[in-house]
């Protein structure tokens, strides 16, 4: 069986007519659409001192867990995080949400982000490790050390309820081992095609072999439009391609009906991808706002063609 879950995208142009409350706005309103759409799960990311309007990922999570019934989760840059300040949250988060709370675990990237932040760029695979381990230590109730950190007999209550999930994402080989060796499971990335998809899942598949894990699912994201009708979504899908869509290939996201999303993305569940977590493909031209949250409901029936 496939599910389909959400990441619900928070970036959005404080310029436009709802101004700084358009995204937590937009938020709300696709997160009440996954629920009428029964999907699996709910996600949001991370990112910091962006140029442009983005919801950060707590308190946006916590609004979105007053209404929201399934499974969910944030993504954590985890170099970024005091790790434990980024256990509370994790920890104060689960306390609301139903089942094991997901944590998508990145490095992060962009050395303007990284300045803003006071991070070293260049030590942030180094600082994810140690800030892994802080907090999986914090989780089981230790009273933890970091030499590295310069942290000190730290320690904290508000463990998740029901414990957590670890989706490590990356994509060079190197990550891809790191999540075989410390994750619950690898976390693929959005710009894969199903030809680089298998050729990525190779790697982890034999790099669990390694470290001799089970992975407890096999999640991958994926941009998608869809629409009632085909030609409606093909028409604005070409569109966003055409004009360099975030530089990826057309095979790398999914457009059309739900039967013909369903038909694409159905490549990646026979390779054993058993998480499909979707993110609406932003500014279709010649499409209104509420083609947003509609392309969010008709995902329920592609989570639907793909279970069968």
């Amino acid at each position: 069986m496939t599910r389909v879950g959400i990441s619900i995208g928070t970036s959005y142009d404080i310029g436009g007519p709802g101004g700084l409350r358009e995204g937590p706005r937009r938020a709300v309103s696709q997160a009440a659409a996954a629920a009428r759409a029964g999907l699996a799960s709910l996600t949001v990311g991370d990112h910091h001192a962006t140029p442009h309007g983005y919801v950060q990922n707590v308190p946006i999570m916590g609004r979105l867990l007053a209404d929201w019934p399934g499974p969910a989760g944030c993504l954590f840059l985890v170099p970024l995080w005091h790790p434990v300040l980024m256990a509370e949250q994790i920890g104060t988060l689960a306390a609301m949400a139903t089942g094991p709370f997901i944590v998508q675990a990145g490095v992060g990237g962009g050395a303007g982000q990284f300045r803003a932040m006071g991070v070293d760029l260049t030590r942030r695979a180094a600082l994810f490790e140690e800030n892994v381990r802080m907090v999986k230590a914090l989780f089981a109730g230790e009273t933890v050390d970091s030499a590295v950190l310069g942290i000190h007999r730290a320690r904290m209550a508000t463990v998740p309820p029901e414990g957590v999930e670890w989706w490590i994402g990356g994509g060079v080989p190197r990550a891809i081992e790191r999540a075989a060796r410390i994750g619950d499971c690898w976390y693929a990335n959005a710009d894969l095609t199903p030809e680089t998809a298998a050729e990525a899942l190779a790697v982890y598949r034999d790099a669990c072999a390694r470290f001799e894990r089970e992975p407890s699912r096999l999640p991958i994201r994926k941009d998608v439009l869809i629409c009632e009708r085909a030609s409606e979504a093909e028409k604005a899908g070409d569109a966003l391609m055409a004009a360099g869509y975030r530089g990826f290939e057309r095979a790398a996201v999914a457009y059309g009906d739900p039967a013909g999303v369903a038909e694409q993305l159905s490549v990646l569940a026979d390779l054993g991808f058993t998480d499909i977590i979707i993110r609406t493909m932003a500014s279709a031209p010649g499409l209104g706002p509420e083609a947003e949250d509609r392309s969010v409901e008709l995902a329920g029936e592609v989570q639907s063609l793909l279970s069968h």
